[in-house]
């Protein structure tokens, strides 16, 4: 049974976060998806905590259901911490994922947290002074089934490999606890292909994630696993995690690298993108302000990788989509937000069962039964990695093309549909 699960979001909660991320319309847009099993996010709020101990009961042994519902999207308990301290003469910020089995270990770790002085109550994703070292050690002094993830590993400013506050190993980072680190998360500017690259990352799980703000925004990168449905459970997926199962665990799902917000390296206020060799050639400084650069995903793994670009290693395999909501908006030439776009997306995840379904799954011809050719098109194009990438920098998203230079619907036709 194919398991498509995105393991890492926020709830309302959380800071800058959509006050509609709550269980309910997660499940709402989960179904959309086609996403089986979705992380609770931010465990270790208090008034978030209430909720998953009101509304979640265990379908599945350390797997949970919303109440009255049938159960058919299912909930991890995860949250994101965001550890802020000081090592090697430096300040170091990393944000680590973390998934544990059940509710009582939640309870402990927040009391844990609490009594060390973490206001848990600030943030959905709270603060705290401790080292990525000391929270592992208490979280799986806790229960030691928990999982400990780095999150979005190359993120310049808050991640495990940053430009600006990271480490250059995990072992720098985790000390004696990096055996019990089994998984990166890649996030939303690099692939696996680019972990690839770094061979001390080899023997590294390397899962996928939505980091979403947004219930829309659920799945925009995803795991992908096979289980028997009378073994899903936790301790099953934090085997396949643990072990780097290739059997079980089929693929994760990415954005096109370019398309995250730290791709390349710039300057967003001076509308200045930088691949690694152009700011090489500018020693990092910015042409227009004459001020260092921030140094985005794609140079770093340059400075880390041990490997040349296109190296491909026999391990979990990946694919490349563009959320759908995207495509539409490519193939009518609108803003993907618009109320055109959003009722051609219901109108075909009412006819093709989920967006995962329509991208991943359904044949060409079946897809020209139910969408327009342009849009057709551009899904085949994605399939097939025929796109067009303006990579993303500084905190500025990237831009996706799935048919630069083909004629798209004109604005007369828009109505027709």
């Amino acid at each position: 049974m194919r398991i498509i699960a995105d393991l890492h979001l926020h709830s309302k909660y959380a800071r800058a976060c959509s006050k509609d991320l709550d269980l309910e319309h997660n499940v709402i847009w989960a179904k959309k998806k086609g996403i089986d099993l979705v992380g609770t996010a931010d465990f270790t709020h208090p008034y978030w905590f209430k909720e998953l101990k009101e509304k979640l009961v265990e379908e599945k042994s350390g797997l949970y259901k919303l109440k009255g519902t049938d159960g058919k999207v299912l909930f991890m308990l995860t949250t994101e911490l965001s550890c802020i301290y000081s090592q090697g003469g430096k300040v170091r910020r990393i944000h680590l994922c973390v998934f544990v089995s059940d509710l009582d270990t939640v309870a402990k770790i927040n009391d844990a947290l609490t009594k060390r002085g973490v206001n848990l109550k600030a943030d959905g994703r709270p603060i705290m002074g401790l080292s990525a070292i000391e929270l592992t050690k208490i979280i799986l002094e806790i229960n030691p089934k928990s999982l400990i993830i780095p999150a979005h590993a190359w993120t310049p400013w808050f991640s495990v490999f940053g430009s600006y506050s990271g480490f250059d190993t995990l072992e720098e980072c985790f000390g004696e606890m990096t055996k019990y680190i089994y998984a990166i998360e890649t996030g939303l500017s690099s692939d696996p292909a680019m972990n690839w690259r770094f061979s001390a990352l080899d023997k590294i799980t390397l899962i996928s994630n939505s980091d979403a703000h947004s219930s829309a925004n659920l799945g925009r990168e995803a795991n992908v696993f096979e289980i028997l449905e009378n073994k899903l459970s936790y301790a099953e997926i934090y085997r396949i995690i643990k072990e780097k199962d290739k059997k079980s665990f089929l693929y994760t799902i990415e954005f096109f690298p370019e398309e995250g917000k730290y791709h390349f390296d710039g300057h967003r206020t001076c509308k200045i993108s930088f691949s690694p060799s152009q700011s090489k050639k500018n020693k990092g400084i910015c042409s227009v302000c004459q001020k260092p650069l921030t140094i985005g995903v794609l140079n770093r793994v340059e400075v880390l990788a041990n490997r040349p670009e296109g190296f491909k290693l026999e391990t979990i395999p990946y694919k490349s989509l563009v959320p759908l909501p995207e495509v539409i908006a490519e193939a009518l030439d609108l803003g993907k937000t618009s109320k055109k776009v959003n009722a051609i997306y219901e109108d075909l995840i009412s006819k093709g069962s989920s967006e995962f379904k329509i991208l991943l799954d359904l044949s060409y011809d079946e897809l020209a039964k139910i969408a327009l050719p342009e849009i057709v098109l551009a899904i085949k194009n994605i399939r097939e990695g025929k796109v067009k990438a303006i990579p993303g920098y500084d905190g500025e998203y990237g831009v996706i093309k799935a048919l630069d230079g083909i004629e798209k619907i004109k604005p007369a036709q828009k109505s027709l549909f």
